[in-house]
């Protein structure tokens, strides 16, 4: 069985930070579990201190820990369903969102 980690930056629409906070936490995760294959989820904040100095570009940061053989299938089931009332979208989310799925070794 392949394992992944779907990991995503993303950051709130601005002065909206605690209805983006209260979706991720309360709705989105609880919907990202219920995708066939996603055995664990965490959701991390950017630590105000830092090895290097200077503005990063996010603030948040989602890892989905996904178990499949067929990590297509699971792409067009998260795609199938996104924007839907299985798994919609919070206007509190920024258009700045970067996910990226990572296979482990």
């Amino acid at each position: 069985m392949g394992r992944y980690v779907f990991v995503v930056h993303s950051n709130p629409v601005e002065g909206r930070e605690d209805e983006y906070n209260d979706w991720y936490s309360n709705r989105h995760l609880s919907d990202m579990r219920a995708l066939p294959g996603v055995t664990a989820v965490q959701r991390l904040t950017l630590a105000n201190l830092q090895i290097r100095e200077g503005q990063l570009p996010f603030r948040y940061l989602s890892l989905y820990e996904i178990e499949t053989d067929d990590l297509q299938g699971f792409i067009d089931e998260l795609m199938a369903r996104a924007g839907t009332e299985r798994l919609p979208r919070s206007d509190a989310l920024g258009n700045d969102v970067f996910p990226v799925f990572w296979k482990a070794m």
